[in-house]
């Protein structure tokens, strides 16, 4: 009896050691293998428990389910806690990252078409962190649109070429030129222009296809006074007078680099007869000859470079480079006054066709005076305006004196489902124009020039207005004007880029 109390009170003693323990352990495992060691002590050999244990047992047992509830519940408590805090250490860190995002990119959303006060904060907000203007930063510049040459059905060959029997039957009449203009009386500051100083009244009765005497360039002032510019050297004048067909392209204070620029004809696509009776003209000023000899490039002794004769012109009449550019291109006429036919080629551009073939394709079988290719992606000339000005062409307030005085004189919008309009673009591409030297051809490149020579160089905003008041004036004098495709120009050159020039700063 006193053995049985004694092994009682010791196994109680342990089991109350065991329950203590499991108020310091934290580890499951652990305490589940503690608690099967203490069990198996309390079971005979036969594993049948003694029934004075079971009471012990019971409450032991009852005791650790209870402490195994509890750990779990503290567990899902401790993980909803830590779940708890990592999502608002994330929420924190996202805001952060897009506090900053705003900061340095801002946010450009409109609200019924204005931006509130707000955003402009934010952009003034991320030009103080970064310390520059944000409009300043680099645009990613779209994808260019490619344009491709299309099929042009020339002649195979120039042999037994022969010139249309009626083709020279059009508008006939006769223009004379301003050569000199005398000082305006009580004038007592008068400058020369090469342009001359042309009334509004002048300007509107040149419109006329009829016999007067009208500017188109090379205006010299007074006795006494300064040329106007564009001077020639005398050899040079005495060549040109005797071209028939021509093709003609200028260098302008080297504008345009000049590594292929005077190689822009491909001679295997030019025929003998081609050069022996076309006159290949390039016109540069000074300082492009000094740079062409700083390079080794030098004319030789009959003034060529390759197939290319070589003209310089002195004294140039504009400031800007590109307006004195129009008068090779659109004054073809009276630089080489005894030709029926020419070719403007830009400096940009690389001849890859015989000239004669141009000039039976796009005269003789078109039936046309004037043949030039419309604009790759623009036809309006309210889209030419906007663009000028956002690549910064000219001066802003020029174009838009220019464009308002159209707008007042009758030009209206390019509209394709027109079926009277009688262009097919009222923007052309420039670079490449062929010509016969007619009555009606010579006078809308004069007046054309007028226009370049009154208000900007960008000859592209002058084109559709110049044409269309020349016919709505003449309407019993039809102007043959061909506007062909610009793929089909793609086909006859190859086309080089520009050197990036300023735009001339306002006058």
């Amino acid at each position: 009896m006193h053995e049985c109390f004694m092994w009682d009170f010791e196994v109680s003693r342990s089991l109350l050691r065991f329950v203590d323990h499991l108020n310091f352990c934290t580890d499951e495992l652990v305490c589940t293998r503690f608690g099967r060691y203490v069990v198996m002590a309390l079971y005979r050999h036969n594993n049948e428990l003694l029934p004075e244990k079971r009471g012990i047992i019971g409450a032991v047992f009852k005791s650790l389910t209870q402490r195994k509830y509890g750990l779990r519940v503290f567990r899902r408590g401790t993980r909803l806690r830590v779940s708890i805090r990592r999502f608002l250490i994330w929420m924190f860190t996202i805001a952060v990252l897009f506090s900053i995002y705003l900061a340095v990119f801002g946010l450009k959303v409109p609200f019924h078409g204005k931006m509130e006060d707000g955003i402009s904060s934010l952009r003034e907000a991320q030009e103080e962190f970064l310390g520059v203007d944000a409009s300043e930063r680099p645009k990613i510049k779209p994808h260019r649109q490619r344009f491709y040459p299309c099929e042009v059905r020339f002649l195979d060959s120039v042999n037994n070429l022969v010139e249309p029997k009626d083709y020279a039957n059009s508008t006939q009449f006769y223009s004379r030129y301003h050569d000199r203009e005398d000082k305006p009386y009580g004038q007592d500051q008068f400058e020369p222009q090469f342009g001359g100083h042309q009334t509004l009244e002048e300007r509107e009765k040149s419109f006329y296809a009829r016999n007067q005497t009208i500017h188109c360039g090379f205006v010299e002032g007074p006795e006494g006074y300064p040329s106007t510019g564009f001077g020639l050297d005398e050899k040079d004048k005495l060549y040109m007078s005797t071209c028939k067909v021509v093709v003609s392209s200028c260098i302008f204070d080297h504008l345009f680099s000049l590594d292929a620029r005077l190689c822009n004809v491909l001679l295997y696509h030019i025929s003998e007869y081609s050069k022996k009776n076309v006159c290949f003209v390039m016109f540069v000023d000074e300082q492009t000859l000094l740079k062409l000899s700083v390079d080794g490039t030098v004319p030789n002794d009959g003034g060529y470079i390759g197939l290319w004769r070589i003209v310089v012109v002195r004294n140039l009449p504009y400031k800007d480079m590109r307006k004195t550019g129009k008068v090779p291109k659109f004054l073809s006429h009276r630089l080489f006054p005894s030709s029926r036919y020419s070719i403007w080629l830009d400096s940009k551009m690389r001849l890859q066709t015989d000239p004669m073939l141009i000039i039976e394709y796009f005269l003789w079988r078109k039936v046309s005076e004037y043949a030039i290719s419309n604009h790759y992606t623009r036809h309006c000339v309210w889209e030419e305006v906007l663009q000028n000005k956002h690549l910064n062409k000219y001066n802003h307030t020029a174009i838009d004196e220019q464009f308002n005085f159209y707008q007042s004189d009758g030009l209206t919008k390019f509209d394709p489902s027109d079926l009277n309009t009688p262009l097919p673009s009222y923007v052309p591409e420039g670079s490449f124009i062929v010509r016969a030297h007619t009555p009606m051809s010579n006078l809308f490149s004069c007046l054309w020039f007028n226009e370049v020579d009154r208000f900007t160089s960008r000859d592209q905003l002058s084109f559709a207005y110049t044409f269309l008041k020349l016919k709505r004036m003449n309407p019993d004098r039809p102007f043959f004007l061909n506007m062909f495709k610009d793929c089909e120009r793609r086909a006859l050159a190859k086309l080089f880029s520009h050197r990036v020039v300023p735009p001339p700063a306002a006058s």
